[in-house]
């Protein structure tokens, strides 16, 4: 018998590659159906600076656009934002507005807010949010130039201009807080759901 005692694979909601990865590393059987719903639009909907409660809608809104799609199927969405004091963050559209972003986030400490909705049949069953601090270091102009082009158009792939656990860790001091929140999944509280739903192993 295996770990994952569910019929059915564990669908999760988000195109992201780290989160697929962490899934993966876990032993949790997934299949990628992205939701595909417009972000911006629901951040500006929400109509808050809270980046913890944008983070909590924009989870459960994926989760249940996939579970519209997918009856019966357990969905799992997630979503992180950034906020730096009262402003937040989105995803850098380019190298330039990633630049910009890294020099507003130089030598300071920002919050990374994570949060994740698992819905079956567009009934919410379990969400999740927790936040880490991450300071980043006083880096040179030279460095960020240097860094922007070692790691090309993945700067735009994350919010903030980085991925911890690749080359984006040099831009950083002091991390504190869950690495898999960091990553952008709160994998430990998401394993305990599934265990209490029956469909990991006790």
């Amino acid at each position: 018998m295996g770990l994952w005692i569910a019929p059915a694979k564990l669908v999760l909601a988000s195109r992201s590659e780290s989160r697929h990865a962490i899934l993966l590393a876990a032993g949790i059987p997934h299949e990628v159906a992205p939701a595909d719903i417009d972000e911006r639009l629901i951040e500006q909907r929400a109509g808050t600076g809270d980046g913890a409660l944008v983070a909590e809608l924009l989870a459960r809104e994926k989760a249940l656009a996939v579970s519209a799609r997918r009856p019966g199927a357990l969905v799992l969405g997630a979503d992180q934002t950034l906020a730096l004091g009262e402003r937040r963050f989105s995803k850098p559209k380019d190298r330039t507005s990633a630049r910009e972003q890294l020099l507003l986030l130089r030598n300071r400490t920002h919050e990374l807010h994570c949060a994740i909705a698992v819905v079956r049949d567009d009934t919410v069953l379990f969400e999740h949010r927790e936040v880490a601090q991450l300071t980043m270091r006083r880096f040179s102009e030279a460095f960020l130039e240097a860094y922007l082009d070692a790691v090309g158009s993945a700067a735009a792939g994350s919010v903030g201009g980085y991925q911890l656990e690749r080359v984006g860790i040099q831009l950083f001091e002091r991390v504190t807080g869950d690495h898999f929140v960091i990553l952008g999944l709160p994998l430990l509280a998401l394993l305990a759901f599934l265990r209490r739903d029956g469909v990991l192993v006790e």
